[in-house]
């Protein structure tokens, strides 16, 4: 099993809380995980028909069957238990009794909030980072085209082939079971477009006229696409310094190569000179620094800022006291168009220093406070961002 960053903070949840949810995307880790840590808990799966039935006619009973607690795998799919759950926690002598896993951040987080607030100490496990990853000599356009879930790590694997079972799966039952989405036609090729959109403001007019549909339906669909850990909004930071500034969210999937097999791409070869590329690496680094987040179960803090004129910073990261703007760059060599950025908002900001992620080997710190940094080091023990 991989090691994942996770694993002390689900501990630390599992001490402190009489419940742990861990939620994430489908083939994330969620159960190796969980598994691997409550090794004496029993295990429920509710994807099994004959379980899912027992515990929804008879959530009482089902329930009477682990007096220690359990590790309730895809709890989503039985809503009907959460309320029952919240009895035999308050009554609970210890904690860490039952480990709540799910890949539908809703409906989960709906039940959650509903019966089990305060009970819960709350986790998203996203796939692997890069720094789990762990290969040193893998090229930034292999880790872009086969992504970071952890089963593509474990066996050799027809890359191509699984995404596009995984993309068909996920249609076929998360999208049905979150909401009844008549036209599926429409829907992946809504899904195809939107990784076309890949770190572009988010228009909702413009998809709305290509897929077809109205924009309430293409809001909805979003939706489903974010709570299904598919994509998220990178929203854009406040601070206007007297500026008119863009308001719109970017577009960002949660693994790039679910979205490099949304865009056709069949191997790392064709990454080289592929027109979104710097969209794909940009996406990766981001991705990276919000998985280090959550892994530590601290908040979303990422953000991006542009102005109306076109001055924009890739990424800044808001700990409350300082924000760190952040210069993502694909390439493999150093400019001075590199800092160009950072040094306007520094100029703005009344601050110094920043940092450039890019795609080479070299670690500077430049005279301007400015570090150039390999992506592969960005979250590396010793180089983390978290606050």
């Amino acid at each position: 099993m991989i090691q994942r960053e996770a694993e002390n903070t689900i501990r630390a949840l599992a001490a402190q809380f009489r419940a742990v949810a861990v939620v994430g995307p489908r083939q994330s880790g969620k159960t190796t995980l969980v598994r691997h840590i409550f090794k004496d808990k029993a295990y429920v799966n509710f994807e099994n028909p004959d379980v899912r039935l027992y515990a929804i006619e008879d959530p009482r009973g089902f329930l009477a069957n682990y007096p220690n607690g359990a590790v309730l795998d895809e709890a989503q799919r039985v809503p009907e238990l959460f309320s029952y759950l919240q009895q035999i926690l308050d009554e609970a002598a210890t904690n860490g009794m039952f480990i709540i896993t799910g890949s539908n951040n809703f409906l989960l987080q709906e039940n959650i909030s509903q019966s089990l607030a305060g009970r819960v100490g709350y986790l998203n496990l996203l796939p692997l980072t890069i720094n789990e990853i762990n290969e040193k000599e893998t090229s930034s356009n292999e880790i872009i085209f086969k992504g970071c879930y952890p089963s593509l790590y474990n066996n050799p694997i027809d890359i191509a082939l699984w995404y596009s079972n995984y993309i068909r799966t996920y249609i076929e039952r998360d999208v049905r079971l979150i909401k009844n989405i008549a036209n599926l036609i429409a829907f992946e090729r809504f899904i195809k477009l939107c990784a076309g959109r890949i770190g572009q403001l988010l228009n909702m007019n413009s998809l709305a006229v290509e897929v077809g549909v109205d924009t309430k339906t293409i809001s909805a669909w979003i939706g489903v696409l974010e709570t299904s850990f598919v994509l998220f909004r990178l929203q854009p930071h406040h601070k206007n310094f007297n500026k008119r500034l863009v308001k719109m969210p970017k577009l960002y999937f949660y693994d790039t190569g679910l979205a490099a097999s949304l865009l056709g791409i069949q191997n790392s070869n064709q990454l080289e000179l592929h027109p979104f590329r710097g969209a794909l690496f940009e996406n990766m680094v981001i991705v990276d620094f919000l998985k280090n987040r959550f892994n530590k179960a601290k908040p979303n803090n990422l953000y991006f800022w542009r102005d109306n004129t076109g001055n924009e910073i890739d990424l800044l990261m808001d700990n409350g006291t300082e924000i760190i703007p952040i210069e993502i760059k694909s390439g493999q060599t150093i400019t001075n168009d590199y800092f160009k950025s950072i040094l306007y908002w520094n100029k703005l900001a009344k601050t110094i220093g920043g940092y450039v992620i890019y795609g080479g080997k070299t670690l500077q710190k430049r005279s301007n406070a400015i570090t150039v940094m390999p992506y592969y080091l960005m979250n590396a023990p010793g180089y983390e961002f978290v606050s």
